[in-house]
């Protein structure tokens, strides 16, 4: 997969033909965790991945950065794309933030949006736990809490399977540049409410969407952020955990595929939702 880079320094790859998807990683990695995406929707889909900003082959962010400058990092992607026609955006856990705060600034260039194992609305332990992680990471870099992140995120039974893959994820992690990896987890813990009063806005359809075994992106958020969008609809995937669109791509990609086809049945989703 052939990536380019924007005048920005935005690194970026383009696969496939037909509608637009876009596609946002989250902390600490980069394009290349959507592989398994790309493998299954490029047939349907000109698929866009870019790294965000601190992140990958990008620039780093600013010390001051907000999410909104994230959002506009997005912005300048489909500007300087000449992208003029609505487009599907899908955003994993930090991706889903930026999802949010692009959708809240420019709605016009969205059709439908993914919210992908994001975070709402943490309860008090749920924010000291990242405030605590995000301290340990700005006294001892990236890899200050890489092996509790890959326990949280994957299931035992495919780290067991898939050692070189959790390997490389980890040396990735650890491998980050500081000022961009604790910039935007800073940003990723303290912003899981952006925007809560102004979701109504937000007047396109959204699937939220999470693993039922997801501790840092919950069923309940998936929920209670999906009750506050006009056309929001939650759904929670069985016995999957933060990154199931890695450790189980083709049941995230019938899942995408469901929602974003608009002619589509969505049988499949009530099944899965109507098990949350």
């Amino acid at each position: 997969m052939k990536s380019m880079k924007l005048t920005d320094g935005t690194s970026y790859s383009m696969v496939g033909t037909g509608p637009l998807l876009v596609l946002i990683h989250g902390v600490g990695l980069s394009k290349e965790m959507w592989g398994g995406q790309i493998a299954g929707l490029a047939e349907y889909f000109c698929v866009i991945t870019y790294d965000m900003l601190g992140h990958g082959d990008s620039p780093d962010p600013g010390n001051d950065a907000t999410l909104e400058d994230y959002a506009e990092q997005l912005n300048r992607l489909l500007d300087e794309l000449d992208i003029q026609e609505p487009v599907n955006l899908v955003g994993f856990s930090m991706g889903g933030l930026i999802a949010r705060a692009f959708a809240l600034k420019h709605a016009p260039r969205l059709s439908r949006m993914v919210i992908l194992n994001s975070v709402f609305n943490r309860n008090e332990e749920q924010r000291l736990g990242v405030v605590e992680r995000s301290l340990e990471v700005e006294k001892l870099g990236p890899g200050a809490n890489v092996d509790g992140a890959l326990e949280r995120w994957f299931s035992k039974e495919y780290q067991a399977a898939n050692s070189a893959q959790i390997a490389h994820f980890r040396k990735q992690i650890i491998e980050n540049r500081l000022q961009g990896y604790l910039t935007t987890y800073q940003l990723f813990g303290l912003n899981d409410n952006y925007g809560a009063d102004r979701l109504a806005n937000i007047r396109i359809p959204v699937l939220v969407a999470t693993g039922e075994l997801d501790v840092g992106s919950t069923p309940t958020m998936a929920q209670e952020l999906a009750e506050l969008l006009p056309f929001g609809r939650a759904c929670v995937l069985p016995n999957q955990r933060h990154m199931m669109p890695v450790e189980s791509p083709v049941l995230v990609n019938e899942m995408l595929l469901s929602f974003l086809h608009e002619d589509s049945e969505v049988t499949y989703l009530k099944e899965v939702s109507n098990g949350a």
